[in-house]
């Protein structure tokens, strides 16, 4: 299942890559609000993950990574989530995910849905490992997998349905 598509990669010098930045921000911000009307939205869902794969994905390792450093924490400046205490393990994690995405859109040259899901599993393998021997619990550690499947699967899918809506973008 693959898509051909417009990738870009924006430096740093472009305005498009600020203008980006910030309507994948704002995203980051709206859909976690939302996410948390739920009961346990945010760690089920995942939502302030689900821009930054676009991010990535679409338009580069820098658009994806400005996104993903800035959205925790605008986030938890502006509505205390996620907590300060969890930052630097959502850092991480935000910052893997860019990262995957990129390599991902980068070698695939298309919109790939065995890409997408290579990169999800590689952040979140990644990840809960870094946030393993930060915390030193693996059960908490792994709350990404004990609950927030269902926010993997909206990363995958969600991600790339919408990825395909905005392929010749």
């Amino acid at each position: 299942m693959e898509t051909t598509a417009k990738l870009y990669s924006l430096n740093y010098s472009n305005a498009k890559t600020y203008l980006f930045v910030l309507l994948f921000v704002v995203g980051n911000i709206a859909l976690p609000q939302l996410c948390h009307l739920v009961p346990y939205g945010g760690p089920t869902l995942l939502p302030i993950y689900f821009f930054t794969l676009i991010a990535g994905y679409k338009y580069g390792i820098r658009v994806g990574i400005l996104t993903a450093i800035l959205s925790p924490i605008i986030n938890s400046l502006l509505f205390g989530m996620p907590l300060v205490a969890e930052l630097p393990a959502i850092l991480i994690k935000s910052g893997l995910l860019a990262v995957a995405v990129s390599i991902a859109a980068h070698y695939s040259k298309k919109i790939s849905f065995p890409a997408i899901l290579l990169a999800i599993l590689t952040y979140q393998i990644i990840g809960t490992t870094i946030e393993w021997t930060m915390v030193g619990n693996f059960y908490d550690a792994a709350q990404d997998f004990r609950i927030g499947i269902p926010g993997m699967l909206i990363q995958l899918f969600g991600g790339y349905a919408l990825l395909k809506a905005i392929a010749k973008i």
